[in-house]
């Protein structure tokens, strides 16, 4: 009898339920807002199945309600501690391919019912007939107080008396088979009381994340489409049937929390130390509560431009229509015949909630949607006319772009994605966009325009002081200097064009002149209208201001001089820097009357040094006595001077630092 005999006699799990998804909500931060619900018969256990990754999330969300009037009782959910930690909290263990005699000699003293008696296990074990054969036995000590062995073979059935046990052995059971689905783990809802009951339980868990396409259509005439289209990927496991599918345009900050995986703390092994001399414990020192910031985060919002298309030109004929209209078409017969190229989709008609949820923006569906598992869907949620107009826009570095100003006057939220662009019945290339509120505009380049060139030249004038102050020793001067950039555009098409040019923005510049027509966070754009095949020129001057700051005392009499001469500055101002340029100059002719001294001296010691050794070369020489005695005559004259030369220059120092104090309280005094 092997180990298969017992797991039929024990019932592993009681009855359960699965509550289908009635709701998704799909967000742009990579979750999904899931909603179940469904009746559950008396008895029933609702049972949710989950990947392990989605666990945190789930645990984090969960909220479960009863619409019966019941009340929960709790929710369970599959451990993730490893299976042998797991089965280690259980008294037996079931050796995998174990035999019935195994099991049982570890159940010594378990009450057990056979089909032919009941009692106690005595032990269990293995013996050889006499003919060889392995033969499993069973001891009990029956209900009548006698020790009986029986073969296992030939007994039909065992089984446990003890309730608790037999709840063991279903546990045990349960965790094996749990553990053959690595990834799958189980949530179960048990209600308080004992009745059928409504259940809808919330949750949120990893999704991928919903993606928008565009496609942006221009025809011959009439307002321009802008057809959308949501891709919703289901990988959850399981059908979307008829749900209510609403996707956010938005991204909600949103993080992991090890909820799933068990903690366990460490701890120490602690002894009662009486003997110890008591110590002191020092704490860690406070820290007060950090005052509230102000302040937030400012954006450029990118500005419209007023009016039609460019030029007031129609737009042109694609490949097709000009192929046609050589071979003597009709144009006005082509467009009708041509208009299905540039139709948009015929897709079933289903209206959109589209509003605002705070700062997200939510498109939700009327209709219910499937989505069958580990597949996606393509779901139209934008189909109306738009305001946009047709432009070329040159960047620095790039090439001029075909391009489309579109102004968001839908009644909705865009979310950004890609867009085709279809004009007059053919393919003109393709763009990204970013998520455009309601009322707000944006530029987008779809195609490289081969017919417009773009050249930059700039010039730059003197640096021209406007403002000079000076206040505790410091000079502050503003100094603005212009610059001119002057774009030349020609134009080599037939065809009039509207360009806007991208000039770098940037923060200590002012424009001059013709102001531009929006400004973003790196560029200000210019408009400027091209004629057919004629060549333009457009000059962008600005004034670009800084601010230099220097101290008073590193500054030259001149430069005093100079900053006293500049216009604007006023009579007060200008006396004291004259003032100070006055000082300055005493300063500096003390310090050179100073050092013209000290280069005295320097000339007289090396004469006196010259003189030194001619004295000791003619003292070697006989009857040069006179010549000796005139050189001494030399050294006592250049003594003489040398110490007039010493006074003088203590003098001059004394000065200097007089003059230098009085200059120093008088730049502390400047103010201007």
């Amino acid at each position: 009898m092997r180990l298969v005999s017992l797991i039929v006699a024990v019932s592993l799990v009681a009855s359960s339920a699965e509550l289908p998804v009635r709701q998704v909500v799909l967000y742009k931060n990579g979750l999904g807002y899931f909603e179940r619900g469904g009746e559950l018969a008396r008895g029933e256990t609702a049972r949710l199945d989950f990947r392990a990754d989605e666990m945190n999330d789930v645990l984090k969300s969960l909220t479960v309600r009863d619409a019966s009037g019941g009340t929960v009782a709790g929710v369970r959910y599959d451990s993730s501690d490893p299976l042998d930690k797991k089965l280690g909290e259980f008294p037996f263990r079931l050796a995998g391919g174990g035999s019935m005699v195994d099991f049982l000699d570890q159940m010594k003293g378990a009450r057990v019912e056979t089909t032919s008696a009941s009692g106690v296990i005595l032990g269990s074990r293995k013996t050889k007939a006499a003919q060889g054969e392995e033969r499993e036995q069973l001891t009990l000590l029956t209900d009548e107080g006698v020790m009986r062995s029986f073969d296992l073979a030939a007994t039909a059935s065992l089984k446990f008396t003890d309730a608790a046990l037999q709840a063991q052995l279903r546990a045990y059971l349960g965790t094996l088979t749990a553990s053959r689905s690595k990834d799958k783990k189980s949530v179960y809802i048990d209600s308080a009381n004992d009745k059928a009951r409504n259940l809808g339980v919330s949750y949120i868990a990893p999704t991928p994340v919903w993606k928008s396409s565009y496609r942006l259509i221009f025809g011959a005439s009439g307002d321009p489409m802008l057809e959308g289209w949501a891709i919703v990927d289901n990988t959850s496991g399981e059908d979307w049937t008829n749900v209510r599918l609403s996707l956010v345009s938005g991204r909600p900050v949103s993080f992991l929390s090890r909820l799933y995986e068990p903690r366990y703390a460490r701890r120490e092994f602690v002894e009662l130390a009486e003997a110890d001399v008591a110590r002191p414990k020092v704490y860690e020192g406070g820290m007060a509560p950090m005052a509230g910031l102000a302040g937030g985060v400012g954006g450029g919002v990118m500005g419209g431009i007023a009016g039609g298309g460019p030029g007031g030109m129609p737009p042109p004929p694609s490949p097709k229509m000009e192929m046609m209209l050589r071979n003597g078409g009709n144009r006005a017969a082509f467009v009708a015949a041509d208009s299905m190229a540039m139709a948009p989709s015929n897709v079933a008609t289903t209206t959109i909630a589209a509003k605002e949820l705070g700062e997200l923006f939510e498109y939700g569906f009327s209709a219910p949607v499937t989505v069958k598992r580990n597949e996606s869907a393509m779901l139209p949620f934008v189909s109306q006319k738009i305001n946009a107009r047709k432009l070329l826009i040159w960047t620095e570095g790039v090439n001029p772009r075909n391009a489309a100003e579109l102004t968001n006057s839908m009644g909705k939220t865009l979310d950004g994605g890609p867009i085709t662009v279809f004009d007059g019945g053919a393919y003109a290339g393709e763009a990204l966009v970013e998520t455009v509120k309601q009322g707000d505009k944006r530029l987008i380049s779809y195609a490289v325009d081969q017919g417009t060139r773009v050249s930059t030249a700039e010039e730059s004038g003197e640096d021209v002081i406007t403002q000079v102050k000076a206040s505790q020793g410091l000079l502050n001067i503003t100094k603005i200097k212009r610059r001119t950039t002057t774009y030349k555009i020609r134009n080599v098409d037939a065809k009039a064009k509207t360009l806007i040019l991208e000039h770098p923005l940037h923060a200590d510049s002012k424009v001059v002149g013709a102001a531009p027509s929006e400004t973003t966070d790196t560029a200000r754009r210019f408009q400027v209208a091209l004629r057919p095949q004629a060549d333009e020129s457009y000059r962008v001057v600005e004034d670009h201001t800084w601010l230099e700051e220097t101290a008073l005392s590193a500054l030259a009499p001149e430069q005093f001089v100079f900053y006293a001469s500049q216009r604007g500055m006023g009579d007060a101002a200008r006396r004291q820097l004259q003032a100070l340029a006055e000082k300055a100059k005493a300063v500096a002719a003390a310090e050179r009357d100073r050092e013209s001294a000290q280069k005295q001296i320097a000339d007289l010691e090396r004469d006196q040094t010259r003189v030194r050794e001619n004295i000791r070369s003619l003292n070697a020489v006989s009857g040069q006595q006179e010549l000796v005695q005139r050189y001494a005559q030399q050294l006592s004259t250049a003594e003489s001077k040398l110490v007039a030369l010493r006074d003088r220059i203590s003098e001059l120092r004394q000065q200097q630092e007089k003059l230098q104090a009085e200059l120093d309280a008088a730049i502390g005094q400047v103010s201007f």
